[in-house]
């Protein structure tokens, strides 16, 4: 195991690993362990009893966080026409076809999130090898592929996060700043949380909330009481 530094042995130390806080509580403990010199995302872990190998529990989709993440994500929209000219509007960064097809397969990656009209998926599909190992590849399930081009920029741009549950039933989302106010990170760990409550599969059988987490980039994980929202 890494040898972890002073800072985050001191750290760690203010957080009592066998008890599950209440999230405002959780929330305070994180700001007081981030032991980074910059702005720390705050990332909240959830650990769900689901079985991700099978369809039926499959979690993914993408929820609009009500105070965003603190970070501006640039985004590429591939559309052609009125279409581009309504991503351009909506603030996209990047607007284009074949030109940026043929950027991306050069290596260019200087965006963070993809949206596409579904009549363009045929050509992006095309990138399907670069995009996809890097989570980039649009998805009509995360509102990236779609005819509202406006509605999916102007999401993106107000702080829509994606969500995915990985092979070991894991979720990982950033819910803002260690910079932004309490109340502020409280609601959208609220947000994320009640949205996947909702996406609970019908064939999870089992505790489905078995563990959450919040932290700070370099501080350690503090246990959130899931019971305290009501939740068995």
């Amino acid at each position: 195991m890494a040898k972890r530094g002073k800072k985050y042995v001191e750290a760690a130390e203010l957080v009592d690993r066998a008890q599950a806080y209440g999230v405002q509580e959780a929330i305070e403990l994180v700001k007081k362990t981030n032991t980074a010199k910059f702005d720390a995302t705050v990332e909240v872990a959830f650990r769900l009893g689901v079985d991700p190998r099978k369809n039926d529990q499959q979690i993914r989709g993408a929820v609009v966080l009500p105070n965003g993440t603190g970070k501006t994500q640039r985004v590429l929209v591939f559309a052609k026409g009125e279409k581009a000219k309504e991503a351009e509007a909506a603030g996209a960064d990047f607007v284009g076809d074949a030109d940026y097809i043929n950027k991306i397969q050069q290596g260019w990656f200087d965006f963070d999130v993809i949206v596409a009209t579904p009549d363009m998926m045929g050509e992006v599909g095309k990138l399907g090898r670069v995009l996809g190992p890097k989570g980039l590849m649009p998805n009509p399930k995360t509102g990236t592929v779609s005819f509202d081009v406006e509605k999916a920029v102007k999401e993106i741009k107000a702080g829509k996060v994606e969500y995915r549950v990985d092979k070991a039933g894991n979720i990982h989302v950033p819910i803002g700043k260690v910079s932004f106010e309490d109340s502020k990170l409280v609601e959208n760990f609220t947000t994320i949380f009640e949205t996947l409550l909702k996406a609970k599969p019908a064939a999870a059988k089992g505790t489905y909330m078995k563990n959450v987490a919040v932290a700070s980039t370099m501080g350690p994980g503090v246990k959130v009481d899931s019971s305290s929202f009501g939740i068995k």
